[in-house]
């Protein structure tokens, strides 16, 4: 039996795949735990760590577009809203049209989650990334990339609430760390009802977090990888959502077209990419693979 060292967080559709309750006669896969998850982007990109690991959709591009050894599955594990997760102390309230010049912090300017929120202070704010003072910590999980000239480091040991608090920034984006309770308020006013409004547009909920394969792994045993496609497609299909309600995952090749249209074009126009990618480009090694999956 074939085993791919594994990464996925923990999600409802991927619990069948962790308690053993989908699984394969040909393939294991050999969970390693990487707690928060977004722990294993750069040993992925950079050393290829894992045959099969989550990624940032940003981070997945970025290293498409650097020649890293990753193939880019057709699989999204996870998206979120992202409006709310623009936030500023309840006692120094900010609103959008107020944060030119202002000081935004964010773990990383390639965050995924940042991308969406600055490409929804574009759209609905006429915002652009570089009227911004980004603040952030850490660099790029793919080395190649150098944050654009307007993106300042140095926050330091402090954490994001510690520098609201304290009025070192004005604003931050967090991700799945956003900060329960009352001290903090979001950015954006009715960021639930203007999120609704942009799923009923696009028919999709902003992806943040996909599926790669080391290419590595893709070339010692393109079947291994393939049932590792299938296994996560029978996972998420076990898992009972509402009917008419957002669905964190995707998969397929032409159902996602459209998505990583509309992201690479963001990243494009927030300078995340070098160059321009196709989605046809994108998908390529995973086409080989997997052949034409069951769009």
């Amino acid at each position: 039996m074939a085993e791919l060292r594994t990464v996925l967080a923990d999600y409802p559709h991927t619990t069948p795949l962790k308690n053993g309750d989908v699984v394969s006669p040909s393939v294991r896969l050999d969970f390693e735990a990487v707690e928060p998850v977004h722990k294993a982007f750069a040993p992925m990109v950079r050393d290829e760590a894992y045959d099969l690991s989550e990624l940032a959709v940003v981070t997945a591009l970025q290293a498409i577009a650097h020649d890293r050894p990753v193939v880019l599955l057709p699989v999204v594990v996870a998206s979120r809203f992202q409006r709310g997760c623009l936030i500023a102390p309840a006692s120094r309230p900010v609103k959008p049209d107020e944060l030119a010049g202002r000081r935004v912090g964010v773990r990383a300017f390639t965050q995924t989650t940042g991308m969406w929120v600055r490409a929804h202070l574009a759209e609905d704010y006429g915002l652009a990334p570089g009227d911004v003072r980004w603040i952030i910590r850490d660099g790029a999980h793919v080395r190649e990339y150098e944050d654009p000239a307007f993106v300042e480091h140095g926050i330091g040991e402090a954490s994001l609430p510690d520098l609201l608090r304290d009025g070192r920034i004005d604003a931050a984006i967090f991700g799945n760390d956003l900060p329960e309770g009352d001290e903090f308020v979001p950015v954006i006013p009715d960021a639930a009802a203007r999120d609704a409004e942009w799923w009923r547009t696009t028919g999709f909920m902003p992806v943040n977090h996909m599926v790669v394969a080391g290419r590595s792994a893709v070339r010692r045993d393109p079947a291994a990888v393939r049932e590792a496609y299938a296994l996560l497609r029978r996972a998420d299909a076990a898992v009972v959502r509402p009917a008419g309600t957002p669905s964190p995952t995707m998969f397929g090749f032409e159902r996602l077209r459209r998505p990583l249209e509309v992201i690479i074009a963001t990243c494009l126009a927030q300078g995340l990419l070098p160059r321009a990618l196709d989605v046809d480009e994108v998908f390529a090694p995973a086409r080989e693979v997997l052949g034409r999956d069951d769009d």
